[in-house]
């Protein structure tokens, strides 16, 4: 009988990070950490470190990985503290590990969620900025090595179990007609347009249903999450943009729904708790007890659901003309869009402008095709130039 798989988590200080931790926990038989990475957060790696054991820990710099190194020997713990992204590629790619929890946020996660892929690793994908940077390079990858991809975005996993199992012969032949992609709404959904000049970054992590960092949060709230969503299940699921429909459903209790040409529409749902779709990869095909807390339908009562209203939310707009776009475009978004909301949390600027900023980077570049990584990164780099001159230009 083979031992637990081996798992590396990638961004374990993180929301998705601690969710796939408290999992793997209630299943020691079947899981053991391989490796822990984190950003800032070095104390509460240190504490999951000390909780978890893992044989290697990777931290950004060689200043904060050393004094890791020096905690963990102290506590009698013989974890190898690597550094930087040759750190992170490392532990994503080690021939040990079974699978990779993908959730480090933003473009940083791309080249290690990338090695795990070239590995021919069991890749958990929370991490939608991979895809949607480099969705063509990215899906070649997985193809070419054999990998096994998983969404565990709760959107993403739930297509993903509501699809048959052949769905890779193409949305048309296996009689799926669109896909329903749930959200929301985030905090602001019914605030007066004219009081969004105003808002803070507090009430824009304020999100209604769902526990997170403070720049998905952001995201949540103008709907660029969405819109991110949107192009990754284009990659996912090899489904055009115009077969993927937005719903409001400010409950978060169905997490996404496939329509089928006789009529059916199959959703899956549950509580909001990322622990749910975590479970589901980990285990996949069979399934696990995950700790959350069966749905109560009597409690809830009702299911709402709405059209996006572009007006409100002007980033959906964007990352739906961009994903008609395609090429270079999402790359360019998904940069101007980090500058954006890393400047709306630091006061620079005021929440409306995250989509003005955005708006205008993809319209001063043309869009290119992407022949590799070092292009996508290049792309990546020259829209964070112009959107940092934005900002320089614009910034209160």
């Amino acid at each position: 009988m083979s031992g637990p798989q081996l798992i590396t988590v990638l961004g374990a200080t993180g929301s998705v990070g601690l969710s796939t931790l408290d999992v793997i926990a209630r299943h020691p038989d079947r899981y053991q950490v391989f490796a822990l990475t984190g950003f800032s957060r070095t104390s509460e790696l240190l504490a999951l470190c000390l909780r978890h054991t893992p044989r290697f820990a990777v931290l950004p710099t060689q200043d904060i990985a050393r004094k890791l190194q020096d905690d963990l020997a102290a506590a009698g713990l013989d974890t190898r503290v690597l550094v930087g992204e040759r750190g992170l590629c490392e532990v994503a790619a080690h021939p040990q590990v079974d699978t990779v929890l993908a959730a480090i946020v933003g473009a940083a996660g791309l080249r290690p969620t990338l090695a795990a892929v070239e590995a021919g690793k069991k890749v958990l994908l929370a991490n939608k900025e991979a895809l949607v940077m480099s969705g063509a390079l990215f899906m070649q990858a997985v193809r070419h090595s054999g990998a096994v991809l998983l969404p565990i975005d709760s959107e993403h996993n739930a297509i993903f179990q509501c699809l048959p199992v052949d769905y890779a012969r193409g949305l048309g032949p296996v009689g799926v007609r669109r896909i329903l992609l749930t959200a929301s709404g985030g905090p602001f959904r019914e605030t007066p347009l004219a009081e969004l000049h105003d808002v803070s970054p507090e009430q824009a992590c304020a999100h209604p249903n769902w526990s997170m960092g403070r720049k998905i949060s952001v995201d949540s709230a103008s709907m660029m999450n969405k819109g991110l969503e949107l192009i990754e299940a284009c990659w996912l699921f090899d489904a055009r943009p115009e077969q993927i429909e937005v719903v409001i459903h400010p409950q978060s209790v169905i997490h996404s729904m496939v329509d089928y040409v006789d009529g059916s529409v199959i959703a899956q749902l549950g509580n909001p708790d990322m622990r749910t779709p975590i479970a589901h990869a980990l285990a996949w095909p069979g399934r696990i007890d995950s700790g959350v807390a069966p749905l109560d339908l009597f409690s809830i009562a009702r299911l709402d659901f709405q059209a996006p209203d572009e007006n409100r939310f002007p980033c959906l707009r964007l990352a739906r003309q961009a994903a008609e776009a395609g090429d270079s475009a999402p790359a360019m978004l998904n940069a101007a869009n980090e500058v954006a909301v890393a400047a709306f949390l630091d006061r620079r600027i005021r929440y409306p402008e995250i989509a003005s900023m955005i708006d205008e980077v993809l319209n001063l570049e043309p869009v290119i095709a992407l022949e590799d990584l070092a292009a996508v990164f290049e792309v990546d780099s020259k829209a964070r130039v112009l959107a940092e001159q934005w900002l320089s230009r614009n910034e209160r």
